[in-house]
């Protein structure tokens, strides 16, 4: 019994939110995330938010919404700069990101860096995929160098690979593995069921889904994508409100090592997500 205790409190929880949606999106998360953090015992909370502000961006508003709900680093993707006012917080706060292998130019830090409830170091960063998305520095390069800044920063370390194709998020996974805890995948909204743990102890899913209305076109009011796809007549893409759901991953790492040694998939329907309110919380 002794050792199966040891073997516990070696080991962190991590909580990653898959691309957060929208009002609603928003909603879910401050709705569930305390009464979630306290029954499930999470140490640390992740969250892609980069469309966050009406489907494309993250307001400084929402920012510190979310913030305010238990989120404690935060990775964005290729709308990460559709809402001018969140530069300001890009430049002056640790707790989030841009995509790695964007410009140096770029406004932002190459990684975020935060303590977990449990006073476990993590470092969370991202890269783009090449595949169908905007031209960006090359990924792997980008994350070699990321991983070398981190040196002596934080055993505990989370990837979001914010890509289309699902190879180019395997082959992260195949040149970050045993170097990173964590390859989780994001941008297209749609959660996979190829989640597992490498031998090499780093955990992994081609895409953790949604956060937001799956009563929808990808978070998107099914009406307006459709008029469009079919008359080619432009509309305005407004996010969905019906069937939300809070969606992403629970990775259990060891704490000193920075292995993982779990991964699991979370999703919460709307019913859920209201019993969660009601969960005492804990400081």
């Amino acid at each position: 019994m002794a050792l199966i205790a040891l073997k516990a409190d070696r080991n962190m929880r991590i909580l990653f939110i898959g691309d957060i949606v929208g009002t609603p999106g928003v909603n879910a998360v401050r709705t569930a995330l305390p009464g979630l953090i306290s029954r499930d015992r999470i140490d640390l909370v992740i969250a892609n938010a980069e469309n966050a502000a009406g489907g494309s961006g993250l307001t400084t508003r929402l920012y510190k919404r979310l913030r305010e709900a238990g989120v404690d680093l935060f990775t964005l993707g290729d709308h990460i700069y559709k809402k001018k006012e969140i530069v300001e917080i890009l430049r002056s706060d640790e707790r989030l990101c841009k995509p790695a292998n964007f410009p140096p130019q770029a406004p932002g830090r190459e990684y975020a860096l935060g303590v977990g409830r449990n006073g476990t170091s993590v470092a969370v960063f991202s890269v783009l995929g090449r595949t169908y998305m905007r031209p960006v520095d090359c990924p792997f390069a980008a994350a070699d160098r990321v991983l070398s800044s981190l040196s002596g920063k934080s055993k505990v370390i989370v990837v979001d690979v914010h890509a289309e194709a699902t190879a180019d998020k395997y082959l992260l996974l195949n040149h970050l593995q045993g170097r990173v805890s964590a390859v989780l995948g994001t941008h297209t909204h749609i959660p996979t069921a190829d989640e597992h743990v490498r031998l090499a102890g780093t955990a992994f899913i081609c895409d953790v889904g949604m956060t937001g209305p799956y009563d929808s076109i990808l978070g998107r009011r099914v009406d307006r994508v459709y008029h469009t796809a079919v008359t080619f007549e432009p509309t305005a893409f407004d996010v969905a409100e019906n069937d939300v759901r809070l969606v992403g991953a629970i990775i259990e790492v060891d704490k000193e090592t920075g292995r993982a040694v779990s991964i699991r998939r979370l999703m919460l329907d709307e019913r859920e997500i209201a019993q969660l309110a009601s969960v005492p919380t804990t400081t």
